[in-house]
């Protein structure tokens, strides 16, 4: 079992002082991965969060951090990609391979808020025809020798944008979503899936739902890796973890939901003592 640490770009870290202290330290603590969520804006009034919650730009966050790391990997969960022009993520995310030297997970994702949307002026319908064009367009960018590119969405050609990802011939392409077609887009174009704030009975149908969209593509659904993070409660214990293994998770994320520095650090050693090499 893999284990990550989630948060890098919310309360409490959200200073440079913070963001490298947990990053160093989840790193010497033997953390696989740091991962990050993202929202452009927020609805106001409340969505899911408050709206005034701060909500450092991911990409920012992560190129800071992999410069006081050496060996953790950094995961988008999740971009929300139908709100991003893919010539500029392609942009983004082969700079931010480059500067993290190879370290990247790219997780995706097609958003639920309609509000943010239409705050950027991008059409809430159609967004996941439009999140799967939009990275099948980046990848034209990142692996044709001439870029070109043209479907319902976007399109274009007579242009290249270097430098492209370490990662060949794309950083590791993580999606997330509930629904069947979520499902179907991770095994057509993904290599793992990840879901926030799960019980295990909640990975038990996810994977479910993952093993049926294999079996409709023809993938097996051992050459997918599954990331979680889990609720709150009950609290992550060794027991649960080597459940969560059992069901099929490859890798868990925690959410220390900490008031401050401190306590997320707490929750780092205490992951390390118990659970790390463990499962």
């Amino acid at each position: 079992m893999k284990f990550g640490l989630f948060e890098i770009n919310t309360h409490p870290c959200v200073g440079p002082e913070a963001i490298a202290t947990v990053a160093r330290a989840a790193e010497q603590a033997g953390f696989e991965s740091f991962w990050g969520g993202e929202h452009l804006v927020l609805p106001d009034p409340q969505f899911r969060m408050p709206p005034d919650k701060p909500i450092l730009d991911l990409i920012g966050t992560i190129a800071f951090a992999a410069g006081h790391t050496r060996t953790l990997r950094f995961g988008t969960g999740i971009i929300l990609l139908p709100q991003r022009n893919p010539l500029v993520l392609a942009k983004e995310i082969a700079t931010l391979d480059v500067l993290c030297g190879g370290r990247l997970i790219l997780g995706l994702g097609i958003g639920s808020a309609e509000a943010e949307f239409k705050a950027l002026g991008i059409p809430f319908q159609d967004r996941g025809p439009r999140a799967e064009e939009a990275l099948a367009a980046m990848k034209a960018v990142w692996n044709m020798e001439r870029p070109e590119f043209h479907g319902r969405f976007f399109s274009f050609s007579g242009i290249r944008a270097e430098p492209r990802p370490v990662q060949r011939p794309t950083p590791e392409i993580v999606w997330g979503g509930r629904t069947p077609y979520a499902f179907g887009r991770t095994v057509r174009s993904g290599r793992g899936w990840y879901g926030y704030d799960m019980s295990l009975e909640d990975a038990v149908a996810a994977i479910a739902g993952l093993r049926k969209a294999c079996a409709r593509h023809g993938r097996r659904l051992d050459e997918f890796e599954i990331t979680i993070t889990p609720k709150a409660e009950p609290k992550l214990d060794l027991d649960l973890a080597r459940r969560f293994a059992d069901v099929g998770v490859g890798r868990l994320l925690v959410a220390p939901r900490a008031a401050d520095v401190a306590g997320v650090l707490a929750v780092i050693a205490q992951v390390e003592r118990q659970l790390i090499g463990k499962v």
